[in-house]
């Protein structure tokens, strides 16, 4: 199936900072173009970390606070009183940098976000130099495709390939990216298979699911029984 990259979301061009960028020239950066991060990159554009503001903030809250370690203080408390006393994005960036690239599915791009718990991804190219930002935003695009388009890509690809499904005996309607699948399939085995393909093209929201089946292969209901399950 035709699945929506990064390339197909994200923002081309990204504001970033070098190592040796000072402290307030961060500040202002963020501040004049409204973001919360900026990669850092290398004398060869090269992705080497990330700043953010939650790298900023220790400056504040350990203001005039010593710097001496704390009896059972943990690691993450360490990391930021020692940021609290950074000048420069090379002190204060998280690094290595979590980055992805153009062809990555935004579907993996999704995982990777929510396993980092990350809000946005550099996008680098196969030599790691940054092209462009994407952000959890940038990936809800995908739920803007038509229906229209959606129902075409389920009937042309998301069927194709299940052995037993006729496409001539199924009908597919999208309204505002829910799916309803009707009419028949060969056996009853196919109709999780199918639901499934038809969940994994993008903009889907959910899918409804009205089929019948002649043989039933999966369990006690008769021929003709229509799947009352909603995924």
């Amino acid at each position: 199936m035709g699945r929506w990259n990064v390339a197909d979301v994200m923002t081309i061009g990204a504001i970033s900072v070098q190592e040796d960028t000072p402290f307030k020239e961060i500040v202002d950066l963020l501040e004049a173009h409204e973001i919360n991060a900026a990669p850092v990159v290398d004398g060869f554009d090269r992705v080497v970390g990330v700043v953010s503001s939650a790298d900023l903030v220790p400056k504040i809250e350990f203001a005039g606070d010593d710097n001496h370690l704390r009896l059972f203080e943990n690691r993450h408390t360490r990391q930021a009183r020692g940021k609290a006393h950074a000048t420069a994005a090379g002190e204060l960036m998280n690094a290595p940098a979590v980055t992805v690239m153009s062809t990555t599915s935004v579907v993996a791009a999704a995982r990777i976000m929510e396993t980092e718990a990350l809000k946005r991804l550099p996008v680098v190219d196969d030599m790691g130099r940054l092209i462009g930002m994407v952000t959890r935003r940038d990936l809800l695009k995908v739920f803007l495709r038509p229906d229209e388009e959606i129902r075409r890509e389920i009937v042309a690809e998301a069927m194709d390939g299940l052995v037993g499904v006729d496409g001539s005996k199924l009908r597919v309607e999208v309204d505002d990216g829910i799916v309803t699948l009707l009419g028949e399939v060969e056996r009853g085995s196919l109709i999780p298979a199918l639901i499934r393909q038809v969940e994994r093209v993008d903009g889907v929201v959910d899918v409804v699911s009205h089929l019948s089946f002649d043989l039933d292969d999966a369990g006690d209901q008769p021929a003709g029984y229509q799947s009352p399950v909603m995924f």
